[in-house]
């Protein structure tokens, strides 16, 4: 591949550069592509990967290419020629072994197979064990969206262990992130996309590396008190909370061990809490190998007529409902997600100065050019 002038440096006094989305994709792309990925399915990695940079996820997107994906890719522990085999088939429900496949594009290809299942019967439901990390939950609910359909995806961590129990010293479950997608008509689609601890480590991670601290809530001490320092979670000082802080922690536990169940009982994957948990010194132990997904796709007409024009009905309730203050009119996960990713996919996707540079670098050991910037956003 012939070797490009590098753009640009940004200026050390900004702290967020524009980079155009389709150049940000295409760049995205020829990196996988150079790491082995077929390029269909890198494109489709990369559209995964700027998910979260579009809808304001930002310690989900681009930032965890050289911290998460690469490494995996580089380690052997994503084999970028992996072909998913499928193992049971039974219409309506599909177990499908990922072969290590890079789960960023691994879980979309599962997501339209539910969808196509669910064309045929109502519902699809395809598991898939021996995956690697899929990035945005959301981002591949949206794929059965795109169809007319509801979307569920739940994953958990593999062997990797990051929270504890309520009353437990040991970690034994990771993050475990669950999402749901819905058609709302003519709005915005419905998306909720959530860890069921009470932050993923990458928004904690995020905060450290920009010096900023954490609200009360989402950290807290061997002795039970809050910590707001971000650092002190890799520092092994503090450990995550559960979804529902201190008085509602059972609620989001036992969603983290409900997507525990879903992605891993169900598919036969690794599992956070298997017996060697036990055997951790309390805090986040084992490796994010062998995760396993749920796609659920539904088709809401399937069963009666009307379905679609209640959803639009029911999302067009929420947004009527009179707000307390009329500068913040009520809204429903996933309205602001879809407005900001119309946004940037025209205005540009928002990078911080240090993420961009780190993008420069690998485009530069790559001997590729990275994408040029468009204009700071301060």
């Amino acid at each position: 591949m012939t070797t490009l002038p590098a753009p640009p440096e940004p200026s050390p006094t900004r702290e967020r550069v524009l980079v155009d989305h389709d150049a940000l994709l295409d760049f995205l792309t020829e990196i996988l592509v150079g790491r082995g990925l077929p390029r269909a399915r890198a494109r489709e990695a990369a559209r995964a990967l700027c998910h979260g940079d579009l809808t304001g996820m930002d310690s989900h997107g681009v930032a965890n290419l050289a911290r998460l994906y690469l490494p995996l890719l580089d380690e052997g522990r994503a084999d970028p020629d992996a072909e998913p085999r499928v193992i049971t088939d039974l219409g309506a429900a599909v177990l499908i072994d990922a072969r290590r496949a890079l789960g960023l594009w691994a879980a979309s290809e599962a997501m339209d197979l539910a969808a196509e299942r669910a064309e045929r019967h109502g519902v699809g439901l395809v598991a898939v064990r021996d995956a690697t990390h899929l990035g945005c939950a959301g981002h591949h609910a949206l794929r059965a969206v795109e169809r007319g359909m509801i979307g569920v995806v739940t994953s958990n961590c593999g062997g990797q262990r990051i929270a504890r129990p309520p009353g437990g010293t040991v970690a034994v479950l990771g993050t475990n992130p669950l999402s749901a997608a819905a058609p709302a008509g003519s709005l915005p689609p419905f998306l909720l996309d959530m860890s069921t601890t009470a932050a993923p480590t990458g928004r904690i991670r995020q905060a450290a590396r920009e010096g900023r601290s954490i609200p009360e809530g989402l950290l807290r001490d061997d002795r039970g008190a809050p910590v707001t320092d971000p650092a002190a979670f890799d520092a092994g000082l503090a450990h995550l909370m559960w979804l529902g802080g201190e008085v509602g922690r059972f609620k989001g536990f036992g969603l983290g061990v409900l997507v525990e169940v879903l992605s891993a009982v169900v598919s036969g994957s690794g599992r956070g809490p298997h017996p060697d948990a036990l055997t951790g010194d309390g805090g986040p132990h084992g490796r994010d190998d062998d995760i396993g997904f749920l796609m659920l796709a539904i088709a809401p007409d399937a069963l009666r007529e009307g379905a679609r024009t209640d959803a639009e009905e029911l999302f067009g309730v929420l947004t009527d409902c009179e707000p307390v203050d009329p500068d913040h009119p009520v809204r429903y996960p996933g309205w602001h997600e879809y407005h900001l990713a119309a946004e940037r996919r025209v205005r540009g996707v928002p990078l911080h100065v240090d993420l961009y540079e780190e993008l420069v670098e690998t485009a530069r050991l790559a001997k590729i050019r990275a994408p040029a910037t468009l204009e700071e956003e301060r």
